[in-house]
């Protein structure tokens, strides 16, 4: 029975009831010594209690979407096949335009929101250059399946959650697709495809979106095979210009680290309520040496580049929560690398999803003129005609008070 499934939370529902109706008939019903009937009454205590906490603990784990299945709660899920070391450049010296094309079976992928505009559709992948075997999710614009755009690369965002954080959370809890398919239909936003692969690659372990030798290479899961995939079966940009990554909390640390560190690959990051240092989540495997943490910090990256890198960073935080790690990066950070901040009031709310889901829209509206420029260019040559819809557009509510570093400043 899964874990987010419908099944199993009626179930839960169905035992909270029989857990408040047993007591009432039996309690006073309980027979033989008195050790048995304070024994009989306490399990019917502890059961009540037990399912109480499940049910509320399943509610809470299908709105944020923080565990995807049981092996993630009970930390028996690992997708590393192995782990070698890749060098530097995460690649282990593979010349990645001679692979092969990658070709992949998907499916419809089901769970909340995985069905809105036009669903979502999974993959198994196995990694060639990572060694990560897990699931891919991707949902495509509304135009791409219109004769218009049959000849169109579409541009592409790789969506990231927290950690603990499902790869569906993007399309259920923060509801992107629903957000964003008005928008895109109205030509107010770029038409992308968004991308979200597992992250969750090691039980009980925030990877940190790092190469770790032996241990795991999610950079290249991330950076390289995903994208990889993509591009060889749909119609992608190529990257850099075509690539974006997105994230909040420990996914937005891995949006901006991911962008510093291979300008080759992203054009662009979002990154909402994230961190520089990896070892601000205790569980980090990139926060565990001081070489680890450099490495996977993109203030440290930033500061010591020797070519300051061509990506666009936008970066939204609120006091002691995202906005002093996001002006650290603007105060470092030279042409051609931009950094906008983003200031959210304390009163927009805690480190929670109902902070971030107000910010898609408006992160997607920076990420189309930061990267719709191509796609502009080829409305107007003919090649790619924006599709005219009367679809209404639903404005999500924007979180920030101001992108001003002035006016943030004066902020309480």
């Amino acid at each position: 029975m899964s874990l987010t499934g419908t099944p199993f939370l009626y179930t839960l529902v169905t035992l909270c009831a029989v857990a408040v109706v047993l007591p009432l008939v039996l309690w006073s019903r309980v027979r033989g010594p008195r050790v048995v009937r304070t024994v009989a009454r306490m399990l019917m205590v502890l059961f009540a209690q037990g399912t109480a906490v499940a049910l509320v603990f399943t509610m809470v784990n299908n709105s944020n979407q923080l565990y995807d299945n049981w092996g993630d709660l009970l930390g028996t899920s690992d997708h590393v096949a192995e782990a070698a070391d890749l060098g530097v450049s995460g690649t282990g010296g593979i010349a990645l335009e001679k692979l092969p094309k990658v070709r992949q079976t998907f499916k419809p992928a089901k769970g909340p929101g995985m069905r809105a505009e036009g669903g979502v559709l999974v993959t198994q992948l196995k990694g060639r250059v990572s060694g990560v075997h897990a699931e891919v999710n991707v949902w495509l614009p509304p135009q791409y399946h219109e004769p218009a755009y049959r000849n169109h690369r579409f541009p592409v965002v790789e969506v990231l959650p927290g950690y603990p954080g499902s790869s569906k959370a993007w399309y259920g809890t923060m509801d992107a697709p629903q957000q964003l398919a008005p928008l895109m239909r109205s030509g107010q936003i770029e038409p992308f495809i968004i991308v979200s692969p597992r992250t969750t690659l090691l039980p009980g372990k925030d990877t940190g979106c790092a190469n770790i030798p032996g241990k795991v290479n999610a950079d290249s899961w991330l950076s390289i095979d995903v994208p990889k995939m993509v591009m060889d079966n749909f119609r992608a940009k190529a990257a850099p210009d075509g690539w974006a990554v997105a994230g909040y909390s420990a996914g937005a640390h891995c949006a901006a680290k991911l962008a510093v560190a291979h300008p080759d690959r992203y054009r662009a990051a979002v990154s909402m309520s994230g961190y520089n240092d990896p070892s601000a989540v205790p569980q980090s495997l990139a926060g565990r040496s001081r070489a680890l943490r450099a490495a996977n910090n993109p203030y440290m990256l930033l500061k010591n580049a020797p070519v300051p890198p061509r990506v666009a960073l936008y970066m939204s935080g609120q006091p002691r929560d995202g906005y002093e790690a996001a002006m650290a990066l603007k105060q470092v950070a030279k042409a051609p690398t931009t950094v906008n901040v983003v200031f959210v009031p304390k009163n927009a709310g805690g480190h929670t999803m109902a902070l971030w889901k107000p910010q898609v829209v408006p992160a997607f509206r920076w990420l189309t003129e930061v990267m719709g420029t191509q796609a502009r260019a080829g409305t107007e040559s003919g090649t790619t005609p924006r599709a005219p819809s009367t679809a209404g557009s639903r404005h999500a509510e924007l979180a920030s008070g101001t992108a001003s570093r002035e006016d943030a400043a004066r902020k309480p």
